[in-house]
């Protein structure tokens, strides 16, 4: 097995550990991932598939064998939970009014959430589009900046994911998702991301605004650039810049007319505490892009919200997708941003991130292999290291961690290679966080 297929942003088709799983699985669920595996195209991160489901409710999953764990990955929809009956009431009941509207209609759900957005957004952002996942909302944002800018460049941030198809991978940075896909998109350029555990650019106080310098450095010498895109929080690796950072970043963008795009799509609708994460910074983007989440984990949906000064592209399609106002996915967000409001998430998921931080310091105490623990509310990374100051990956440890942990009821994803991804449904109950924590240190004794 070569380490470099370790280094991605989730899952390894073709490892030792996969091999091994592959080996315990029960005969009937075999026989139907081989008919699985023979009419789905192959890819990295999913098929050959690693089980069946069944079931979801909650906090979990329940493959077809019956085996229930708790879900610490997936893929950033259940913000709300599996299954949630809040949404699923109300989406049957709009199922039965009116489940589907032509592009040249609109219908009450859709302008009832695009204003709802907008009220719940600071300042002019008021202007809605949506789309039915978050690649295409970002396909729209980068679309829209270059109008709005008459600038084709853009910069973003190395190893950064913005969804999977040709645009986005050429503003994303992943290597799985880039791989014999040149030409992409020309005029991109990708500077470091901020990272207070490898950084840079040395250690300091204020080392962060030596990465947010770079993009000034960068917009100076290259020219035409309209916008910037990046995650607040990065999702995968868990990287959280300082409020100097952002400050700096939102200064610079504005003093060159760059537009600030924020990729919010995984971490938007409280998984860090507020309902937006660039509300720890005290910012404004200039565009917002969400999704993932925004369907309630049941209905595909997204949006991009921007300035009222940005409503120029009226002869152009920016989006004009097929399911461009759905009512489904409208009903499906308004029930989620509801649901987070009435039943106080938000609350929760500080109390829990608290909890979170406290036990996952004592697990870095308990295990060198922890080199570092980062995160906010129900969002968090554990990157492991083989040794604390060279601070090598150790990757073919996480993957170990990784299955043990999914053949004993607890499922999450890995970045980078060898740092533990976290974002349980924000429904999570305190017992079940504790059982998902004793699961992983149960994994990491193994190791020992």
């Amino acid at each position: 097995m070569k380490i470099e297929t370790l280094v991605t942003e989730g899952d390894v088709n073709l490892s030792e550990e996969r091999l091994k799983w592959d080996g315990q699985i029960d005969p009937s669920t075999r026989e139907l991932l081989d008919e699985d595996s023979r009419y789905f195209l192959h890819q990295a991160m999913s098929t050959p598939c690693l089980d069946i489901l069944d079931t979801c409710e909650g906090s979990g999953i329940i493959t077809l064998s019956g085996k229930h764990l708790l879900d610490f990955h997936g893929n950033n929809v259940h913000q709300v939970g599996y299954g949630n009956d809040y949404v699923i009431r109300q989406l049957i009941r709009q199922m039965k009014k009116l489940s589907f509207s032509p592009r040249r209609y609109t219908n009450l759900p859709a302008i009832e959430l695009a204003g709802k957005l907008a009220k719940m957004l600071p300042g002019d952002l008021n202007r809605s589009l949506f789309a039915p996942g978050g690649t295409l909302a970002v396909g729209i944002a980068l679309k829209l900046a270059r109008i709005v800018t008459g600038k084709h460049k853009l910069v973003a941030l190395t190893d950064s994911f913005h969804g999977a198809s040709l645009d986005s991978i050429s503003a994303g940075g992943e290597e799985v998702f880039r791989r014999y896909m040149e030409p992409l998109m020309p005029g991109v350029t990708h500077i470091p991301a901020p990272d207070t555990y490898r950084n840079l650019f040395g250690e300091s106080e204020d080392t962060l605004i030596n990465y947010a310098a770079y993009l000034e450095e960068v917009i100076e010498k290259e020219g035409n650039i309209g916008a910037f895109l990046a995650e607040t929080i990065r999702n995968t690796d868990v990287q959280i810049p300082t409020v100097a950072y952002w400050k700096k970043i939102r200064e610079i963008c504005t003093r060159h007319g760059v537009l600030l795009i924020l990729d919010e799509i995984p971490i938007a609708l409280g998984r860090t505490g507020e309902m937006f994460a660039f509300q720890h910074f005290g910012i404004e983007p200039d565009i917002l892009c969400l999704g993932k989440g925004l369907g309630g984990g049941i209905i595909p949906f997204a949006a991009i919200v921007t300035r009222d000064a940005y409503n120029i592209a009226g002869d152009i399609s920016l989006g004009h997708y097929t399911h461009e106002k759905s009512p489904l996915g409208s009903v499906a967000a308004l029930a989620t941003i509801d649901f987070i409001r009435e039943r106080e998430i938000l609350d929760k998921v500080r109390e829990d991130g608290v909890f979170m931080k406290e036990e996952l310091n004592r697990l870095k105490r308990l295990f060198p292999l922890i080199g570092d623990v980062r995160g906010k509310g129900l969002l968090w990374g554990i990157e492991l290291v083989r040794d604390g100051v060279s601070k090598e990956r150790a990757m073919r440890e996480a993957e170990k961690i990784m299955y043990y942990c999914m053949r004993n009821g607890l499922s999450f994803k890995i970045s980078k290679g060898n740092i533990l991804q976290l974002s349980p449904a924000l429904t999570i109950k305190r017992n079940e966080l504790e059982e998902a924590l004793s699961i992983l240190e149960d994994a990491f004794e193994t190791l020992n």
